[in-house]
């Protein structure tokens, strides 16, 4: 824990062998990625070579299997990462996206030939996903997705676009979600490994974002894309299956996400409140900026815990669609506030993009949207009621 956020319970669901690989990813931020993230913001994409760097390093297959390049380690590893990016602010590169939520749709579910084809060239960062699901009619709605893809003989022929996906732009493989079978609305849902190279397959514009600014974020294109009916995942019709089972880490990883956010925000604000006089005192003198601070500090408290304990039974396979939400929910609400509350304790320079809670807050805001709204995660808690 950082001495400048007082969380008071310890953190115990890290070995000593996760312990030795946060150190690694730790130093290898602070050296290849904090000193960069303007920069890549203004570019609006991170370096193919960072990702190359990532790889080497045994970052981006820490949790794939040892046969197909990984490290063969557990989620705890990939939730490491997710923090120390998030201590320093850092929202790019989309590591997360590609090592803990695409990556494991090929691990639980791809053939023999596709976890082959594509996982050793994705843990060493010489390929980058990305998942194609938003359309620019329908966005957590499956039911609602328009992109077609009917069989012809050996291949699907695949007709449609894409919006706001991530790594859209600098992405070598796709997984993309797509309608098979119009009659059955959601369950006719097929998910397809699209290399980004096939004709047919057009990259629109890298679309500019409030926040996430480093992440590139692309529209996509499909006339008369010609996909081999081996790049199918699954079964055909057997996409939303699929997605349901995946989207559990996929919330989880927002959630681990969020806390991290909100520890480096809240130690920011805390260092600088300390530092910064108003009226003869420090801002942390005054009474309102020690309650405000305090009440965040108990929210986050507890908010670590929960979310702690959820990667504790995500490992152990018992971590259920209810829960998951609950901890998307809670963390991602409490982020917004928590950022909120920080960029006013800042005054005017909280509105600055030079400072990091200011980038940390726009970041954040779409936290509460992607991987389901927080009022779908409302209704799949209610559901369970």
């Amino acid at each position: 824990m950082s001495a400048g956020t007082p969380l008071r319970i310890a953190r115990t669901l890290y070995a000593p062998e996760h312990e030795a690989f946060r150190d690694m990813v730790r130093r290898f931020v602070a050296a290849e990625i904090a000193p960069h993230l303007l920069e890549w913001e203004a570019a609006g994409v991170t370096p193919r070579a960072l990702w190359e760097k990532g790889g080497a390093a045994g970052i981006l297959g820490a949790c794939f299997p040892e046969a197909y390049g990984g490290s063969g380690g557990d989620f705890r590893f990939d939730a490491i990462t997710i923090e120390e990016l998030g201590r320093v602010g850092a929202h790019a590169p989309a590591w997360d996206l590609h090592s803990s939520i695409v990556a494991p749709y090929l691990i639980h579910h791809g053939s023999e030939a596709q976890k082959q084809a594509w996982l050793p060239k994705m843990a060493s960062g010489e390929v980058i996903a990305s998942i194609g699901m938003t359309e620019p009619a329908s966005g957590s709605d499956l039911g609602g997705i328009r992109t077609r893809a009917e069989r012809r003989g050996d291949h699907y022929r695949v007709n449609g676009s894409k919006t706001f996906i991530t790594n859209g732009v600098i992405g070598d493989l796709t997984l993309l979600v797509v309608k098979t079978d119009p009659a059955l609305k959601a369950r006719g849902v097929s998910l397809l490994l699209v290399d980004t190279s096939t004709p047919g397959y057009r990259k629109g514009r890298n679309l500019k974002k409030a926040g996430n600014k480093a992440q590139d974020t692309a529209e996509l294109f499909f006339e008369d894309m010609r996909v081999p009916v081996e790049n199918l995942l699954g079964e055909e019709n057997g996409g939303w299956r699929l997605m349901m089972a995946e989207l559990v880490q996929e919330r989880l990883t927002v959630a681990v996400r969020a806390v991290a956010t909100c520890e480096a925000a809240l130690e920011a604000t805390i260092d600088y409140t300390k530092s910064r006089s108003a009226f003869g005192q420090t801002v942390f003198e005054f009474q309102h900026s020690r309650f405000t601070l305090a009440d965040l500090v108990a929210e986050l408290q507890a908010a670590r815990v929960f979310t702690d304990r959820c990667i504790e039974l995500h490992v152990a396979g018992a971590l259920d669609v209810p829960t998951v939400a609950m901890a998307k929910l809670l963390t991602t609400e409490l982020q917004s506030k928590l950022l909120d509350a920080c960029v006013q304790l800042h005054g005017g320079n909280g509105y600055m993009w030079d400072y990091p809670i200011t980038r940390m807050w726009a970041d954040a805001r779409v936290h509460r949207i992607y991987a389901g709204t927080s009022e779908i995660m409302r209704d799949l808690i209610a559901r369970s009621l």
